[in-house]
């Protein structure tokens, strides 16, 4: 289902009730929707699942529904909180979630039929949408590149080479099950979201989004964007997947980002030919109606050095750290973990 973590079914969903099952985070990494990439990064699973708990409990107790259900450790059948877990000295990798229906996605004469997943979805299925929230446009972001600084009020006539804080928050909606990620607009959205609302499903984006920007301040960090994905049950939308982590969002500490955006600009900065690569092979794909546009690639990624992979690791844990409130792993201070991912 994912590159970066396993999905285990416990009892699968029906067309009209929810199951069960479990993400189980590994330490691999994607960056460029590659998949998974040469390398591991140590304790980044997890980093992931820990910040993920804490952020669905956050929502459940902002009334937000979601699909979160607990956490496991250890192998053990029982399903615990978040802090009951760390009180047992245990950091998860296994997060419990309610399940629903995900149809095949057929890709027929150069398109992908969407009647057909919902055909087959009926009232009971994840939304095949990402809804993405940006509070700021910083150096990287795939808005530079679609977009002016007037269509979002700003009084500019082209990008800056800093990031740009965004006066409300924009809302866009992505494909979630395409081999390339495509923006659309609200009417193409709508439609693929079948019965569920994209009125619906903008306003638990931005209700998400306040809540992750408010825990961050805590933190002394800056939510810049992220997105969230949804299921669609018995009417109401459930916040999916996972969220706010420092993989489906981007997050900076005095200036610096603090996600996987430094290994995305890393590998931009030190594997230029590879990038360029992946680029040109999905704009070939898209040309000529292909959905596997790695098989176009004539490139592969490198390994990285140790100690980038060390540098990724330590600002993965003080992230997490410092975003959860507690010393949950052993890592460098956040301000000394950001220093040393701004000197790569």
């Amino acid at each position: 289902m994912t590159s970066v973590k396993d999905f285990r079914v416990d009892e699968p969903a029906t067309a009209e009730e929810l199951g069960r099952g479990s993400f189980v985070f590994t330490d691999d990494y994607s960056v460029f929707d590659w998949g998974k990439m040469p390398d591991q990064i140590p304790d980044k699973g997890a980093s992931l699942c820990t910040m993920g708990a804490f952020n669905f409990q956050l929502l459940e107790a902002n009334e937000v529904p979601t699909h979160y259900e607990g956490v496991r450790i250890d192998g053990r059948d029982e399903v615990l909180d978040l802090d009951e877990a760390l009180s047992m000295d245990h950091t998860p990798r296994e997060m419990v979630i309610s399940l629903t229906q995900v149809p095949d996605l057929p890709f027929v004469d150069g398109a992908y039929d969407y009647d057909a997943y919902h055909d087959a979805a009926g009232e009971n299925f994840l939304v095949p949408l990402e809804i993405v929230f940006r509070n700021r446009v910083p150096v990287g972001s795939s808005l530079r590149t679609r977009t002016d600084p007037e269509n979002h009020g700003l009084d500019l006539e082209t990008w800056p080479d800093e990031p740009v804080d965004l006066e409300t928050p924009v809302v866009e909606f992505s494909t979630k099950y395409e081999e390339q990620d495509r923006y659309l607009d609200r009417e193409a959205a709508d439609r693929i979201a079948g019965t569920a609302s994209v009125d619906r499903l903008e306003a638990v984006a931005l209700a998400v989004n306040d809540i992750l920007n408010g825990q961050a301040r805590q933190a002394d960090l800056v939510h810049e964007d992220g997105k969230i994905e949804c299921l669609y049950h018995d009417g109401e939308i459930h916040v999916a997947d996972v969220v706010g982590t420092f993989d489906e969002n981007r997050f900076s500490y005095d200036g610096q980002q603090v996600s996987k955006e430094v290994i995305r600009q890393y590998h931009k900065r030190t594997q230029p030919e590879w990038v360029d690569a992946v680029g040109a092979a999905k704009a070939a794909a898209t040309e000529d109606g292909i959905a596997d546009w790695k098989s176009l690639c004539d490139a592969a990624p490198e390994p990285l050095d140790e100690h980038v992979i060390q540098v990724a690791r330590d600002l993965y844990c003080a992230g997490t750290n410092a975003y959860v409130g507690d010393d949950v792993f052993d890592a460098p201070s956040l301000p000394a973990a950001v220093d040393a991912a701004a000197d790569l």
